[in-house]
Order: structure tokens, then C-alpha cells, then sequence
């Protein structure tokens, strides 16, 4: 059997109905409905209110690349692990959790720059929804963050000898949750991509 249809099935074990898989997928499901509803009904009240468009500041596409990086780094971690690379793990993750908070801190400079062009979120309604949308992204990055801080101290505690590092990458319910947090780590990726083109779209359609 190849090697790599071989780490395919010890990724993939046969859990498609694990709570936890059947909980993020459902999640998954929410939160798009959510953020496609909530740009729906930006679109439609802009047009019904023929509200002006608001530029959004570059640092919205620095961000953009800044996340790619941390769903790059989600990868790296995970091939990683099925490599049984202690070290490449460990530092995908820290990689991770870096660009993730270099997010963070970009994202607010983003809206300080807003605020000094005098676009508040009671500015407009506009406004209103970009704060919205922007912040409920934010909050579901900080939501990953925990899970990612758990899996690198886990990384460091009981990978310290042979035995510990070969049980830790042996146990499929941690190369299940690993899978899990990357594809929730993915679907934020595409999903502030999403939110980010159709903002700038919605600024071009004057």
C-alpha cells in the first residue's frame, strides 16, 4: 500500500458521525448561513436606503494574506503530525498562533484608521454592518485561538521522550480533533475571503 494512501486513512478514520465532526459541521453550516444572510441584508438595505459606500482601509487585504498564512501554517501542522515530526509540529503551531494574533492586532489598527476617517459603527448603516460583519469574524478567531493554545501545550507536554511522542501520535482522537480545528481554520480563511470581496465589490458598485 503507497505511503500516502496510507496517511490518507489513518487521517480520515472512519468517524464521520463523531460528535465532534457532526458538531462542526453543523457549526460550519450556522455560521455561513449567518454571514451569508447578514450580507444579503447589508446589500438589500443599502439599496432600499441608497446608502453610500464605504471604502474599507488596505490593511482588510494585508489581513486577507496575514490568514492565508495561518491556514497555511494549520496545513504544515498537520502534515506534520501524520509525518510524526515532533519539532515541524510544534513550530506549524506557534507559526499559527503568531499569525493569528498578528490578525488580530492588524485588524484593529484597520479600524482605528476607520475611526480616524470619522466612521463609526452609529455613523451609518453602512457602517453599521461592516463593523458587524468585520467583528463577527474577529470574535470566531479568537474562539479558535483557545483550542489552538491546548493543542501546543499539549505538543510540548507529552512530547518529551520516544514513548510519550509515539502514543501522542498514535491516538486518533487527537489526529481527529487536529483535522477538525484545521478545517474550522480553513473555513475562517475562505470565509473572511468571501466577506472581504464582496465589501470591496459592494464599495466598486457605486
Amino acid at each position: 500500500m503507497p505511503a500516502n494512501n496510507y496517511e490518507e486513512q489513518q487521517d480520515t478514520p472512519n468517524l464521520a458521525f463523531h460528535p465532534f465532526n457532526v458538531l462542526l459541521m453543523l457549526s460550519l453550516v450556522s455560521l455561513g448561513a449567518l454571514f451569508i444572510t447578514l450580507t444579503a441584508a447589508f446589500m438589500y438595505a443599502r439599496i432600499q436606503n441608497q446608502m453610500p459606500p464605504i471604502k474599507l482601509p488596505n490593511l482588510f487585504i494585508v489581513n486577507t494574506l496575514i490568514l492565508l498564512g495561518s491556514s497555511g501554517a494549520m496545513f504544515w501542522a498537520k502534515r506534520a503530525y501524520l509525518k510524526d515530526d515532533t519539532q515541524q509540529y510544534q513550530y506549524a503551531l506557534i507559526t499559527t498562533i503568531v499569525l493569528s494574533l498578528l490578525f488580530m492586532a492588524s485588524q484593529f489598527i484597520a479600524w482605528k484608521q476607520m475611526f480616524s476617517n470619522n466612521i463609526f459603527i452609529d455613523s451609518s448603516l453602512s457602517a453599521s454592518y461592516l463593523y458587524v460583519i468585520s467583528g463577527l469574524h474577529f470574535a470566531h478567531v479568537i474562539g479558535g485561538l483557545p483550542f489552538l493554545g491546548v493543542f501546543l501545550w499539549k505538543a510540548y507536554k507529552h512530547m518529551k521522550e520516544p514513548v510519550s511522542v509515539l502514543v501522542y501520535f498514535s491516538d486518533p482522537e487527537k489526529r481527529l480533533k487536529l483535522r477538525l480545528l484545521t478545517i474550522y481554520w480553513h473555513f475562517l480563511d475562505a470565509l473572511w475571503i468571501y466577506l472581504v470581496i464582496f465589501l470591496y465589490l459592494n464599495y466598486l458598485i457605486q
